[in-house]
């Protein structure tokens, strides 16, 4: 079975959808990096530094310093999907990543998007 398109995708070439999303609805650049922060243990830095050399998401993701232990309280549906029901590990990470920067862009606050 081979690799879903999403896998090799850059998140460099992502990002800055994710930004525009949450521009569109008020929100900032700082607030999706703090969520990206927040999801993978990355500090600002190592997240620049992942956005200029263009790792695709599977390569992100295995890098990541520390994956939030509190990401599994994020439930929902995204694209049609309920993520606490995906069973790709890689899949659900992404998806976690997308349903995060929706509920920003939808308003609700950080503290609830960051699960506190």
């Amino acid at each position: 079975m081979s690799k879903h398109r999403i896998y090799e995708m850059s998140v460099a070439s992502v990002y800055p959808h994710y930004v525009t999303k949450a521009e569109r609805k008020g929100r900032t650049k700082a607030e999706v990096d703090e969520i990206i922060r927040w999801l993978t243990g990355y500090s600002q830095e190592q997240l620049e530094k992942q956005l200029e050399t263009e790792i695709n998401f599977e390569t992100f993701f295995a890098e990541a310093p520390l994956m939030n232990p509190a990401r599994t309280l994020i439930k929902g549906v995204i694209c049609g999907v309920r993520i606490e029901d995906i069973e790709a590990p890689l899949m659900q990470e992404i998806r976690y990543l997308d349903k995060l920067i929706d509920e920003l862009a939808k308003g609700k606050a950080m503290e609830k998007i960051l699960r506190k």
